[in-house]
């Protein structure tokens, strides 16, 4: 669901929906962290998670939805999905958020390698679950690619975050190389391979 975050897409329901169909020997990839950067409480949208991968909380009466709410971090959200994954008898894959279309003044993408990123990576290993470090497979082929050619893999010059249809076949094209080499997962041998460009 576009537009939540790690937080809202437990408190809206949508997770518990996706558990409830949940099988042993189903593979689970979760993605969260765009949107997990927002207010913790107003009344537009209410999605925020408190930075870091730790155990703290914060009580709320949320302005948006009018019910006390308990905040937690993203990294406790994050294994709250790996472990109720687990839990079903089926196997997480944490991928880590996209990078946004935006770049230094020497042509480097910045990566979220000191906040949403990491705290994913840190959930997966603390879970001992893999992961896809998709920001820096991302970001890696964007240098390649340059910042111009990235920009029409976007609606419009001015947007950072959401891609059109072939950003979004660019994207998952690096979900694949990501997942194909993760030794740790079966998931791999599944993948047809790549074939050559005409």
């Amino acid at each position: 669901m576009g537009g939540t975050s790690s937080r809202t897409y437990r408190t809206l329901g949508l997770w518990g929906e996706v558990l409830a169909d949940i099988k042993p020997g189903d593979y689970v990839m979760m993605q969260f962290g765009h949107n997990d950067g927002g207010a913790l409480n107003d009344k537009r949208r209410a999605r925020g998670t408190i930075k870091g991968t730790g155990e703290q909380i914060e009580e709320i009466d949320n302005l948006l939805t009018n019910k006390h709410e308990t905040i937690h971090t993203y990294g406790w959200y994050m294994k709250k999905f790996i472990n109720d994954t687990k839990a079903k008898g089926a196997k997480p894959i944490v991928c880590l958020l996209i990078p946004r279309n935006r770049w230094t003044p020497k042509g480097k993408v910045i990566r979220s390698s000191n906040d949403y990123a990491k705290w994913a990576a840190e959930a997966a290993r603390a879970e001992g679950v893999p992961f896809i470090n998709l920001n820096e497979i991302i970001a890696t082929h964007y240098e390649e690619e340059g910042q111009e050619r990235v920009t029409s893999l976007y609606f419009g010059p001015n947007e950072h975050t959401h891609t059109n249809a072939a950003g979004a076949m660019f994207n998952a094209k690096c979900v694949i190389e990501g997942l194909s080499v993760l030794k740790e997962c079966g998931l791999s041998g599944y993948l047809l391979p790549v074939k050559a460009a005409d």
